[in-house]
């Protein structure tokens, strides 16, 4: 007798069809059959070991989150309910260029100093692992929802060439794209860029072509943060289109949206853009979150050339009151490559997380209301806080508009991502609430989507971009992945003043056939592994 059987369910299967009523019967980590509208036609009801009563709710395939920032909360927080609780069952971590593997013991210093603003400092982390390879290994001793990873190409660049700005070498080069091969063969998905951080922003398009030419012959995906999501952001998206068809290689554009007042109103041009190349060949998706502000690090709208070196650099050069005035003069006035050539308005920068407690009275406040208060100028505090925290304050940017973001969740290639930032006092809200917030805001009260079709955004579509054959569908034989959620109750708990409340209306939620979340609250199942690339046929 099989393990259990979900009874009276309305079937969102994730192909963006029209729900059906059936049972569906899971059994060792799989869905085993599939009975539709089995009460009303008198037929022999399946039977199981347990049986559960889904009448009401609405059951999908889980949902993968394909921008996500849990490199070290995986293995931090075994609980993982940020994420278990909105019904992800698959993270694609590795993001924006920077995370922790392929490295060196002189790189995974430099790497952490660099994203204590997303991940922690990592003090209580054992960085066990050196290698692709072994961080999935490291994943698959157990944690709470599954993960994709994506080499990260800042990473794979300080290993090979440093911190500064310039182009690689001949043998640099070379060195970059043994790395990225043998990230793939060890099972990452593809490779990421962030082209607003260092050291990935030093890279010019001819090395990234190189890496990306790589990434195609294994089959996988380029995810970049491109060069500007501001001034220039067309630009911006023009230049990744272009150097994925030169390299033969699928693109996937991280968070993908228009910000900033140079850009309001502008996401049909993106979509025209996007139109164009999908009818020329290219194969391109992308991911968004359904809310207009954006999270960072403070340290991340620097212009580039302050953070050349590294981060003790970057401090190095903060410290010094002409340096420092060079860079507030970018900031403030010609617009830092790091701000996406937008001169920077301060009162649209809210200081979200700190590291050190004692910056605590920044946190919920932005940089021009801390400014204010203190009697200084707000670079004199932006500067101050990120010299007393060693550059690890987040922030949220509010910079972004309602009528782009809605307008790109529509388009036919669209994806679900919360570039969800775990860390900091005030998080973003994405990071609780992404997928709810689809569900519940976007879908039952705005009509932005269909149910069916927001499903499909948020499974069947991603899964078809990580080439996972058997997942992202209601289907026999498919991973039991799986979610069941009350459509007229599904919503966000969190909220900017409340960013770590947990979602209502989602109950249950399977990972491989075994429940993560049971009657809304979490167990103590960690049934998530890495989930490897899967070799092209």
């Amino acid at each position: 007798m099989e393990e259990l059987v979900i009874r009276d369910a309305d079937v969102v299967d994730g192909s963006g069809a029209d729900a059906y009523r059936a049972d569906v019967v899971v059994g060792g980590g799989r869905i085993v059959s599939i009975v539709k509208e089995a009460a009303a036609a008198g037929c022999q009801r399946p039977k199981a070991r347990r049986e559960l009563d889904a009448e009401g709710l609405v059951l999908s395939p889980g949902f993968v989150d394909m921008h996500a920032h849990s490199d070290l909360a995986l293995l931090r927080d075994p609980d993982h309910s940020a994420k278990a609780a909105q019904g992800v069952t698959l993270e694609v971590i590795g993001q924006d260029g920077l995370s922790y593997a392929p490295v060196d013991d002189r790189t995974l210093g430099e790497v952490r100093r660099a994203i204590a603003g997303w991940n922690g400092p990592g003090d209580d982390i054992d960085f066990d692992w050196r290698t692709v390879g072994e961080y999935l290994d490291r994943l698959d001793r157990g944690i709470a929802v599954n993960a994709a990873y994506l080499i990260p190409q800042g990473t794979v660049r300080a290993l090979a060439v440093g911190w500064e700005d310039r182009a690689a070498t001949p043998a640099e080069l070379d060195r970059m794209r043994r790395l990225v091969a043998e990230g793939l063969e060890q099972g990452a998905v593809g490779m990421s860029s962030g082209l607003t951080y260092t050291p990935g922003m030093y890279a010019r398009d001819a090395e990234l072509t190189e890496l990306c030419r790589v990434v195609a012959s294994y089959g996988g995906y380029f995810c970049p943060h491109h060069r500007s999501y501001g001034a220039g952001a067309l630009e911006a998206y023009t230049e990744m289109v272009a150097l994925t068809r030169e390299a033969g290689c699928s693109l996937h554009l991280a968070h993908a949206t228009l910000n900033f007042g140079v850009n309001t109103g502008r996401a049909p041009e993106l979509l025209t853009l996007l139109d164009e190349a999908l009818a020329a060949g290219s194969d391109i998706s992308l991911d968004t979150y359904p809310y207009t502000p954006g999270c960072t690090t403070l340290a991340a709208v620097l212009p580039s050339w302050a953070s050349e070196g590294g981060p003790e650099e970057t401090l190095r050069r903060l410290a010094d009151e002409e340096t420092a005035e060079r860079v507030r003069h970018h900031l403030e006035v010609t617009g830092s490559d790091g701000c996406h050539g937008v001169p920077i308005e301060w009162d649209t920068i809210e200081i979200s997380g700190v590291h050190d407690p004692a910056l605590a009275d920044f946190v919920g406040r932005t940089v021009r209301e801390s400014a204010d208060r203190r009697r200084e100028e707000p670079w004199a505090t932006a500067r101050g806080l990120l010299l007393a925290d060693r550059l690890a304050p987040t922030i949220l940017q509010h910079v972004g508009h309602e009528e782009n973001v809605r307008a790109i969740m529509r388009h036919r290639v669209h994806t679900g991502g919360s570039d969800g930032i775990l860390q900091g006092a005030k998080p973003h809200p994405r990071a609780y609430g992404t997928f709810p917030h689809y569900l519940g805001r976007c879908v039952r009260e705005l009509g932005v989507l269909s149910l069916e079709e927001c499903v499909a955004h948020l499974t069947s579509r991603p899964a078809a971009r990580l080439r996972l054959p058997d997942r992202g569908l209601v289907r026999e034989g498919y991973v039991a992945d799986l979610v069941l959620f009350d459509p007229a109750t599904v919503a966000a708990g969190s909220t900017f003043a409340r960013p770590r409340t947990l979602p209502t209306g989602i109950p249950y939620v399977l990972v491989d056939g075994r429940f993560v979340i049971e009657d809304g609250r979490r167990t103590d199942v960690l049934a998530g592994r890495a989930v490897r690339r899967t070799p092209p046929a």
